[in-house]
C-alpha cells in the first residue's frame, strides 16, 4: 500500500485533460446567448458541471467570513495568522470596530481528513459574541520531512501552546475527534496550575469514551489490528509535493470511508444536483455544489497521528480507563477544578453516539456540580451538532451562556 498515493495521483493526472475539456466547454455557456437556455444544452452543461465538480482538492478552501453581526452592527472580519507552526496555524478572526472586549475562544478543529474550514458555520456563529481563534491544521503532504513527527502528543502540545498564546481568561470549544486531546491538554494545564488554563471547556460530539455507545465507526476501528491499519492504509507522499517521502493516512481514503457509510445519500444528492442544473435552478444547485466543494477538499494525516488516534482513542480507549499518557505523564481529568465543562451530543449522531461525549462528566470528578452542564440536542446527527439551524438557535445559546457565566 506504500505506493497507493502514487497510483491515486496517476489516476487524477489521467482525468485532468477530461476535466480541463469540461471546464473549457462550460466557458462556452456565456457565449451561446439564449441558446444556452434550451433544454438540450442545459442538460449537456449540467452533466459537465457535475463531472467537473466531482473531484478531490487538496488545498484549504477560504473561510469566506468577511462580515458578521456583532451586537447591533455589521463588523468586518479579517484573518490573522497569530502563530505559524509546521503542522498548523493559530488563526485569529479579528473584528474591527467592536466596542467592548469579547471573550476569547479557541476552536479546536478535527484533524480527520478535512480542513478546519468544515467548521466555518461554527466560527461564524461564535463570532457574534466572541473573539474567535481556530486550530487551522495544515495538509501533511505539504509539510517537509524536516519538520519532524506529529502524533497525539504533538497535537496536545499544539493545543496548550495556542491556549498560552491566548493568555488567561480564554475558553475552549472542541468539535468531534479532538475532544480527547483537548480534554488532555486542559487536564495537564490544570494540574500544573497554568494561568492560561481555559475558564470553560465545551466538548461537542467527541469520542471521550467510545465504549459508552459504540457506532459503526467504532466497530470499524476495532475489527482489525493496529498493524493491519498500518499495512493497508498508510501510504507515502509522492515526490512532487513538499512532504515527499512522509508517511500519511491519505485524506482521499478517509473521504472514501465517510462516503461509503452513506453512499445512497451522496448519489441521490448528485442526481438532484444534475436535475437542478438541467432545470436552470442554479440557486438551489449552488447549495449542493458549495457543500461538496468543501466536502471534497481533503487533508492528509501523518501516519503517527492517525495510528495513535485509532489505537489510543478508539481501540484501547485509554482516556476513559484512566491510562492515557502524554509525554510520559498520566492524564488526570480529575485535576480539573476551575474549568467549567459543557458537553453537547446529537440525538441522531451515528459517528459519536449519545453517551460517548457526556462520559467526560464522570472523568472530571474534581468539578463541582454547578460547573458541569450537558445538552442533548434532539433531531440532529453529527454535523447538526456544530452547523445548521439547530446549532445556531438551540445549541449555540447553551455554549454562549456557559462562556458568559465563566467569563
Amino acid at each position: 500500500m506504500r505506493m497507493l498515493y502514487s497510483g491515486y495521483q496517476a489516476f487524477n493526472d489521467m482525468l485532468a485533460p477530461a476535466r480541463l475539456g469540461a471546464e473549457w466547454a462550460l466557458g462556452l455557456r456565456d457565449r451561446m446567448g439564449p441558446m444556452a437556455d434550451w433544454a438540450m444544452p442545459r442538460r449537456m452543461f449540467a452533466l459537465m458541471d457535475v463531472f467537473q465538480g466531482a473531484k478531490l482538492t487538496h488545498t484549504r478552501p477560504g473561510y469566506a467570513i468577511d462580515m458578521v453581526q456583532s451586537g447591533n452592527a455589521q463588523v468586518a472580519v479579517r484573518e490573522e495568522v497569530v502563530l505559524d507552526m509546521p503542522f498548523g496555524n493559530l488563526l485569529h478572526f479579528a473584528k474591527d470596530d467592536v466596542e467592548a472586549a469579547q471573550p476569547k475562544v479557541l476552536v479546536v478543529a478535527p484533524m480527520s481528513g478535512h480542513f478546519a474550514t468544515l467548521l466555518r458555520s461554527t466560527v461564524a456563529t461564535l463570532l457574534r459574541d466572541h473573539d474567535v481563534y481556530i486550530t487551522d491544521w495544515k495538509n501533511a503532504r505539504d509539510v517537509p520531512l524536516e519538520a519532524g513527527r506529529f502524533g497525539f502528543d504533538e497535537y496536545v502540545d499544539y493545543v496548550m501552546t495556542f491556549l498560552r498564546d491566548l493568555g488567561p481568561g480564554s475558553h475552549l470549544v472542541s468539535v468531534c475527534q479532538p475532544c480527547v486531546p483537548a480534554l488532555a491538554a486542559v487536564a495537564l494545564m490544570s494540574e500544573d496550575k497554568d494561568e492560561a488554563t481555559p475558564r470553560s471547556m465545551t466538548l461537542m460530539g467527541g469520542p471521550i469514551d467510545p465504549n459508552a455507545a459504540p457506532t459503526a465507526v467504532n466497530d470499524l476501528a476495532n475489527e482489525k489490528s493496529i498493524e493491519w491499519f498500518e499495512e493497508n492504509l498508510i501510504s507515502v507522499v509522492p515526490f512532487r509535493f513538499a512532504g515527499r517521502g512522509r508517511e500519511v493516512y491519505p485524506g482521499f481514503l478517509q473521504l472514501s470511508a465517510f462516503m461509503s457509510m452513506n453512499m445512497d445519500r451522496h448519489s441521490a444528492q448528485h442526481r438532484e444536483l444534475y436535475q437542478l442544473l438541467a432545470d436552470g435552478r442554479t440557486a438551489e444547485a449552488d447549495k449542493i455544489k458549495n457543500f461538496y466543494g468543501e466536502y471534497f477538499a481533503v487533508l492528509d494525516l501523518t501516519k503517527e497521528f492517525y495510528l495513535e488516534t485509532v489505537d489510543m482513542v478508539f481501540q484501547r480507549t485509554l482516556l476513559a480507563k484512566g491510562e492515557l499518557t502524554v509525554r510520559g505523564r498520566r492524564v488526570d481529568p480529575g485535576a480539573i477544578h476551575r474549568t467549567a465543562l459543557l458537553t453537547v451530543e446529537g440525538e441522531r449522531d451515528d459517528i459519536c453516539a449519545v453517551g460517548q461525549t457526556s462520559a467526560a462528566h464522570a472523568l472530571c470528578s474534581g468539578l463541582r456540580p454547578h460547573l458541569k452542564r450537558h445538552h442533548l440536542q434532539l433531531g440532529v446527527g453529527h454535523y447538526g451538532v456544530f452547523s445548521g439551524s439547530k446549532w445556531e438557535k438551540q445549541i449555540y445559546p447553551q455554549v454562549r451562556n456557559m462562556i458568559l457565566a465563566m467569563n
